[in-house]
């Protein structure tokens, strides 16, 4: 059998007031003239972050809308601006949530790589390192931090440009950032979190590695959502490491049904990440029986609304779309239901999970 040998980010840094040493953490990676571009959540527009970012020479800070999650067609036009403005640059720094994070490792990657970034959803696609980049989370739970992919909407797809040249070179996990995250935003986010754990502890494709990653990181969503009556500056530092830990530990299995139900929402409708992945969770009682109840449980007690009928009045195309996108998810199915899964997962049964949404 063939084990997995898989890239990890290179440098880490975590603790509070961390991102105070980001410029010594650039220095050496500053080349010459060549710029780093800091690619900035736009929820940062006009606060106090903005002015804390260590710029230097020609370096510019780039406001990334992430109204919607990334598409290629983003990720190719930062790309042809920035290589229209200064040719070449140093480095790409995204600081935001996990859609700016999957945007810098994009915009990193095709600065070295041509054509456009559509060519490159799929599995080591990519055949050039890209700039240096680096990470900055500033919401915890997506785990994008630590993946070997960027989530990319496509012309015809939803997925990642998986590979070894995709993890950041440098992440900074500072969980004073997080302080100001709406408390919505911040349960989505952590139960993105905290459903990757239960999708790789329970699939076929679980070993030791990812275990202990996802045991821990599920530990600690339960002392954050479930043990705790208030929120304080241990539960950021707590959901920052659970995002960490949740991370790496999909990244050495696989996530499962809820995260390939909701890339098809997310594809058709827009959908993000991780209020998709809770309409979906709401729903799988039938595969992850217990992580379901533990979730209500969870969504009840931290006085969250799930969306419900967001399927409602779709056309047989666009239930054919989602499905289309979802099925495509092949290594997801095969974690959740094993090698058989397309026996289990019929298109009907798909369809039938849709409706409920």
């Amino acid at each position: 059998m063939s084990f997995r040998n898989f890239k990890m980010v290179s440098y880490v840094v975590f603790g509070r007031g961390s991102f105070n040493q980001l410029d010594e953490i650039l220095a050496p990676h500053r080349k010459g003239e060549a710029p780093m571009i800091f690619l900035v959540d736009h929820f940062f527009e006009g606060k106090a972050l903005l002015n804390r970012v260590p710029l230097r020479g020609k370096d510019k800070v780039i406001l990334a809308d992430v109204t919607h999650e990334p598409k290629t067609t983003q990720v190719d036009a930062l790309a042809k601006a920035i290589k229209d403005e200064f040719g070449t640059i140093n480095g790409v720094i995204g600081i935001g949530g996990g859609s700016v994070m999957d945007l810098a490792k994009a915009v990193s990657l095709m600065m070295t790589n041509p054509g456009s970034s559509a060519d490159y959803q799929g599995w080591d696609l990519v055949k050039q390192p890209g700039v240096y980049k680096v990470g900055i989370p500033t919401l915890s739970g997506t785990g994008a931090e630590v993946s070997r992919t960027t989530v990319l909407t496509g012309p015809t797809r939803k997925l990642g440009m998986n590979s070894d040249f995709t993890p950041f070179d440098q992440i900074v996990l500072d969980p004073e950032l997080t302080k100001d995250v709406p408390a919505n935003q911040r349960f989505y986010t952590g139960m993105d979190c905290y459903i990757h754990c239960i999708e790789s502890l329970e699939g076929t494709y679980l070993n030791e590695f990812s275990k202990s990653y996802g045991e821990k990181a599920l530990q600690l969503c339960q002392k954050v959502f479930v043990e705790k009556d208030h929120w304080d500056n241990e539960s950021d530092d707590q959901l920052m490491m659970a995002s960490y830990a949740g991370g790496m530990s999909i990244a050495y299995s696989q996530v499962g049904v809820a995260h390939a139900v909701s890339y098809g929402l997310s594809y058709l409708l827009g959908t993000k990440h991780g209020i998709g992945n809770c309409i979906v969770m709401n729903h799988l009682e039938e595969y992850y029986p217990a992580g379901v109840k533990e979730f209500k449980h969870m969504v009840a007690k931290n006085n969250i609304d799930i969306p419900q009928g967001i399927c409602k009045g779709l056309t047989d195309e666009q239930f054919d779309a989602m499905m289309n996108v979802s099925l495509g998810m092949k290594p997801l199915w095969e974690n959740a239901l094993g090698k058989d899964w397309e026996k289990i997962m019929t298109r009907e049964k798909l369809r039938a999970l849709y409706e409920k949404l």
